[in-house]
């Protein structure tokens, strides 16, 4: 027969079961604490990422929010700054305006002034060329 259970038999399951608690001791165990070990590391790595990535989006969004509210206000600063300019350009030119309607209007009180007394004194000017023809077309008939 092949298989025989006698001594050997017996001897040969005992050494068997003193190798397998030994190399399960020795090999086994350690073996398994270190998988054990990597897989708590890899699944700390894991969650890590994924904790971190969750913070990087938050923080690129503050991020956004925070230059959008820049921007608002750089523009409101800007649009605030052009109001101001133009109502100064606006006061200016009405000023500007205001001061040449004056000039304006002391030139033709000035002319007005001018032509009230050439009109006034238009007859005595008027006698005082014709003098000055008559002597000179005299002065010239005597030459």
């Amino acid at each position: 027969m092949f298989l025989q259970i006698d001594g050997t038999f017996v001897v040969q399951l005992i050494n068997f079961a003193i190798f397998f608690a030994i190399l399960n001791v020795v090999f086994m165990r350690p073996v398994s604490k270190a998988i054990i070990a990597r897989r708590d590391y890899i699944n700390s790595v894991t969650s890590d990422y994924d904790r971190y990535q969750a913070e990087r989006n938050a923080l690129c969004a503050e991020a956004e929010s925070i230059r959008a509210a820049a921007r608002r206000e750089a523009e409101q600063a800007l649009s605030k700054t052009r109001a101001e300019a133009s109502n100064e350009a606006a006061a200016l030119a009405a000023q500007y305006a205001q001061q040449a309607a004056q000039k304006v209007e002391e030139a033709h009180r000035t002319v007005e002034g001018e032509l009230q007394t050439a009109r006034a004194n238009e007859a005595q000017t008027a006698a005082e060329l014709a003098d000055l023809m008559v002597d000179r077309t005299l002065a010239g008939s005597a030459k």
